[in-house]
């Protein structure tokens, strides 16, 4: 008995510890997993530009832009219109994508604008297609790209600017048209209205993660591994500042990726002065692919709306 009981003692002597160092190790192996997973969600595979305008009967000439954050060079294409230019539409590529966005894809859109009198305006985000940069931040950084290629069209050309994005370039859109007033409109495809609040819940979705306990570790650690902080990119916060410039949604509500809500809830803010056309079956900013006659329709006639 006296063995049986001092073998006991001996167990429960090893057990805490032995359970400490299991936790301590889970604890290390979920944040190396987190800083692993959040470093490469941010430091995305370039796409190759691999299509030009020219595919599409387009002629258009090589830019560099320069974002208005840190100086950073960023390359794309201006496309000109046959006839005079009613107006100068800048578009804006989804994350880890490229200028052209062959996921919605955006050339055949460009032609179609152009061939109804658009300048449209194509470049690559940083850390993207060919521009400088390391690092994507889903909206925070990127926002001051786009106001760099806002500032190359106001200084180039007279015409009103548009601003059309899919979704992480809508998101963008939203932001940049919310810091500068010359902006006149923004047409925005599958946007989030507030990129922290959508990663806690749609992590999943990009890192195919738990969500717990890895979203919290990766939003923890992101801002921390990297110079991204995703309180500077929150859309919805910029929709009093663009009304009552008007802004067109478009979201299908078979959206996996972003849901549909993210549009309808900035709609609603100012549904007096805002669109929005809600799809059925898309996937994720595949609204064109699904409707394209439509989807040219609605962009041609918020155009319209936007000139008189």
């Amino acid at each position: 008995m006296q063995i049986q009981l001092e073998r006991q003692r001996k167990a429960k002597k090893w057990l805490v510890p032995s359970l400490i160092g299991v936790l301590l190790l889970a604890v290390i192996v979920c944040t190396a997993i987190s800083i692993y997973v959040g470093w490469n969600l941010t430091h995305k595979e370039r796409k190759v530009v691999t299509e030009t305008p020219t595919a599409y009967g387009m002629t258009y000439k090589d830019v560099t832009f320069t974002s208005k954050h840190d100086g950073v060079k960023l390359k794309g294409w201006v496309i000109e219109p046959t006839k005079q230019a009613k107006m100068t539409v800048i578009f804006s590529h989804g994350y880890g994508g490229n200028r052209y966005e062959p996921n919605v894809p955006f050339l055949p859109i460009a032609k179609v604008l152009t061939d109804a009198g658009y300048r449209v305006i194509m470049f690559d985000f940083r850390a993207s297609g060919e521009s400088e940069g390391d690092m994507t931040t889903i909206g925070a950084k990127e926002k001051y790209d786009l106001l760099g290629v806002i500032d190359y069209a106001k200084q180039h050309y007279f015409e009103p600017i548009v601003l059309y994005g899919v979704s992480m370039g809508a998101a963008t859109s939203i932001l940049a048209a919310g810091m500068d007033k010359d902006v006149q409109a923004v047409i925005a495809d599958s946007p989030f209205s507030d990129l922290e609040g959508y990663l806690r819940t749609y992590m999943p979705v990009w890192t195919n993660l738990p969500n717990v306990p890895f979203t919290y570790l990766i939003i923890t650690l992101i801002p921390i591994i990297t110079d991204l902080d995703p309180a500077e990119s929150v859309p919805i916060k910029a929709i009093d500042a663009i009304a009552p410039r008007p802004i067109l949604f478009i979201h299908s509500k078979a959206d996996p990726s972003i849901p549909y809500e993210e549009s309808v809830n900035m709609y609603n803010k100012h549904p007096d002065v805002f669109e929005l056309w809600l799809t059925e079956e898309a996937k994720h900013v595949k609204s064109f692919s699904m409707y394209k006659n439509e989807y040219m329709n609605k962009i041609l006639a918020f155009l319209e709306k936007v000139q008189k």
